[in-house]
Order: structure tokens, then C-alpha cells, then sequence
């Protein structure tokens, strides 16, 4: 099971910033790509950002393109999460998670099917 911790969450103003983090274990984050989804109550899980094992190819969701920024510290085993002129929208319960394959050079990642508590962002408008 993958153990990941989420951090970082608040209760904040609209057009306001913050920052994400999820910390893992050398074991579940090295050779990794990363990913941020959010979900808020009664909806699906939605995909945020991503970035490969190596801190290239980041992808965005386009609700969050421009305002959000993933980046990794590999020598930390943490990846986060900018985001920046929030909005009430973003309101949600963000987790993170990872690819299941180790190395995967490929784009259309698969993310394990376990989950931490995640991180509450509350955006207020």
C-alpha cells in the first residue's frame, strides 16, 4: 500500500495563493510519476496536475492551467502542489498519488487505487 501524506490546506481568500505538499517514503516516491486530484462532496475525484518521475512533463487540468504549478523534490521524496489566484471553485478535499509503474516514460499514467486523508483547501469568496 502506497503511503503518501498530503499538507498544506486552509481556509484562504479568493485570489490568494498556497502551496501543497505530499510527502512519501524513498520506496513509493523514487522512479515515480506524481499526480494532485481534488474532489469536493458528491462529486468524482478529478484529475489536477501531474509530473513525470523525473520533474518533466507536467500536464494540468484546464480549470487550473495557468493558476497551478506541480513541482517535485525527489531529494525530499515530496511533491507539491502552487496554486495561485484561487478561487472559490477550487474548494475541495486535494489528495495525491502515484503511477503504478516505476519509470513509466509513457503520458497516460495509472494511479494506485489507494489514497491518503488528503488535504482540505477552502477557498472563500
Amino acid at each position: 500500500q502506497v503511503q503518501l501524506v498530503e499538507s498544506g490546506g486552509g481556509l484562504v481568500q479568493a485570489g490568494t495563493s498556497l502551496t501543497l505538499s505530499c510527502e512519501g517514503s524513498a520506496r513509493t516516491f523514487t522512479g515515480y510519476a506524481m499526480g494532485w486530484f481534488r474532489q469536493v462532496p458528491g462529486k468524482e475525484r478529478e484529475f489536477v496536475a501531474s509530473i513525470s518521475d523525473g520533474g518533466g512533463r507536467p500536464n494540468y487540468a484546464d480549470s487550473v492551467k495557468g493558476r497551478f504549478a506541480i513541482r517535485r523534490d525527489n531529494a525530499k521524496n515530496t511533491v507539491y502542489l502552487q496554486m495561485t489566484s484561487l478561487k472559490p471553485e477550487d474548494t475541495a478535499v486535494y489528495y495525491c498519488n502515484t503511477e503504478k509503474r516505476p519509470w513509466y516514460t509513457g503520458t497516460d499514467y495509472t494511479w494506485n487505487d489507494s489514497w491518503g486523508q488528503g488535504t482540505q483547501v477552502t477557498v472563500s469568496s
